[in-house]
């Protein structure tokens, strides 16, 4: 069994390690953490694919990168949904996610400012890789219960056909 996946992204060419989710799937791992080349070179392109958009909203962590980097490429804010609940973050908003890279069920909060930040904008969901639709889903429940406008939502990557799982 090839324990790599071949893979071209915004004209970067790389091998992706292959992990066992279960006894019957595997998923190659596509990390864009230090990978400043993808990380640049996948903003500019999913840019250059959304409509106007006032904020970016992404979940914690891996593309946490990439929205930075949209962030800077655009001039344009980016908000974190959080994974852990902090002090500074007042009146949160949180939704349970379950992801498939993730065992278990999980909370993402989004902080009282952060709430605020969205209200009534136009927002991107941003993430790294869509496997299920859950994460992303759960990232577009935040933006509805924040009273956003959500334009687009978009990844670098989408697995099998998470174009039925994705809540519209």
């Amino acid at each position: 069994m090839n324990d790599y996946y071949e893979i071209t992204i915004a004209g970067c060419k790389r091998q992706l390690k292959k992990f066992a989710v279960n006894d019957k799937i595997d998923i190659a791992a596509f990390i864009l953490f230090g990978d400043v080349e993808i990380t640049e070179k996948s903003a500019e392109a999913l840019l250059a694919k959304l409509p106007e958009f006032d904020v970016i909203l992404t979940p914690e962590a891996k593309s946490i990168p990439l929205a930075y980097e949209m962030s800077r490429q655009s001039g344009k804010k980016y908000v974190v949904a959080r994974k852990v609940m902090k002090v500074y973050m007042g009146n949160a908003l949180s939704v349970d996610d379950q992801s498939i890279t993730t065992k278990g069920m999980q909370k993402l909060y989004l902080g009282e400012d952060d709430a605020a930040e969205l209200k009534g904008k136009r927002v991107v969901v941003l993430d790294d890789v869509i496997s299920t639709g859950g994460s992303l889903n759960a990232v577009v429940a935040l933006a509805e219960q924040a009273g956003s406008d959500i334009v687009a939502k978009c990844a670098v990557l989408s697995e099998g056909a998470v174009q039925n799982l994705i809540r519209h």
